[in-house]
């Protein structure tokens, strides 16, 4: 189902919800359920959020749905209300949890139509993480890292000792994680 198609259905269902259909609500919720975990899980890829906090936000945004569907504008579509709503709950989260990171809603929509596309998603991240690295060190992450090479081989492969590879390897993560780190006060 495309994205316009969901946020039709999914706006039936609130209107029919708030006219007091059990059914539709538990439809809606069940639907909605599905979606902010994956939502909820690529706003948090950055920041390595386990699977309960994922779960613990999802609740959140469904008890943000409940408690203010009175607020939603029933002549507009309901995903820009839903998808503003979760990415508040997620930044509520990371700042009770001291983590500071921006969660952008461009995008999220899209993810709902992301079904099996999840590799190519994975794949597009680890390539954007990994422009910060030069050629050399990045080939060396790339290879040992994410494609399981063994040290011996990308030295091998490069011309280089095992030795010079795991520490370019151990640089270049370092670097990518201070890249990823606030600066401290």
């Amino acid at each position: 189902m495309d994205r316009k198609a969901q946020d039709r259905e999914w706006s039936d269902l609130m209107r029919v919800a708030i006219g007091g259909d059990n059914g539709a609500y538990q439809r809606l919720l069940s639907d909605l359920s599905r979606a902010l975990r994956m939502i909820v899980r690529r706003g948090f890829s950055g920041v390595s959020a386990r699977p309960n906090e994922v779960e613990d936000v999802v609740q959140e945004v469904l008890l943000a749905v409940h408690l203010k569907r009175h607020t939603w504008d029933q002549s507009k579509p309901i995903s820009p209300w839903i998808m503003a709503i979760a990415r508040n709950k997620m930044i509520d989260d990371l700042r009770r949890k001291g983590r500071r990171t921006e969660v952008p809603i461009d995008g999220m929509l899209e993810l709902l139509d992301a079904g099996g596309h999840e590799d190519a998603i994975h794949a597009y991240d680890v390539d954007r993480v990994l422009t910060g690295l030069n050629g050399r060190n990045r080939e060396i992450v790339q290879a040992i890292s994410i494609d399981g090479h063994s040290a011996q081989d990308v030295a091998k492969k490069f011309g280089m000792t095992e030795v010079a590879v795991r520490v370019s390897l151990h640089r270049s993560l370092k670097a990518l994680a201070d890249t990823f780190q606030e600066p401290k006060s």
